[in-house]
């Protein structure tokens, strides 16, 4: 299935809130990314996502719709040569290859337009999908922490995975 990766437009407020709102997603993302997901919540996110420059957080786009999103966030201070990355997609496009695509072509703008090193991802432990995803995008597992993260009551599992610039 065909996507693109394009910049967030007040437009996509109703397709991002009927994809976003889903437990399913939330329950596989910090808690800054809420359940319910509602039209301020989207608003506020669009509005945010969109005054960046260079553009960090995109858009999935399928078939005209946004449907999902992707961010790098190049880190500060010690951690400069780094960014962390992050990414969710409407449930009914699970399953197509359309993340670890999406996660290819964000890996490699990463590497054009920052000063960075180093792209990670933080996969909980529970999540087998985007663990598949990282490894078939190149991404190695550098690390797991037992219980670290607190999501809806529960200790999960931290999981770092990472890819670095080519030589």
């Amino acid at each position: 299935m065909s996507f693109k990766l394009r910049a967030w437009s007040p437009d996509d407020l109703p397709s991002l809130v009927r994809n976003a709102n889903n437990p399913a997603i939330a329950g596989f993302m910090n808690d800054q990314f809420p359940h319910p997901y509602t039209k301020e919540t989207g608003r506020n996110f669009i509005a945010m996502a969109s005054q960046e420059s260079p553009l960090h957080i995109f858009a999935i786009e399928v078939e005209g719709e946004a449907v999902g999103g992707i961010g790098i966030h190049p880190r500060t201070n010690i951690e400069r040569k780094n960014a962390e990355m992050g990414y969710w997609l409407g449930e009914p496009f699970w399953g197509r290859g359309i993340i670890t695509e999406a996660v290819k072509q964000l890996v490699a703008y990463g590497f054009q337009t920052f000063d960075i090193n180093r792209i990670f991802a933080r996969p909980f432990g529970t999540n087998l999908a985007s663990q598949r995803v990282l490894e078939k995008a190149g991404f190695k597992l550098e690390g797991r922490f037992e219980k670290t993260f607190i999501k809806n009551g529960e200790y999960l599992d931290e999981l770092v995975y990472a890819v670095r610039r080519p030589e």
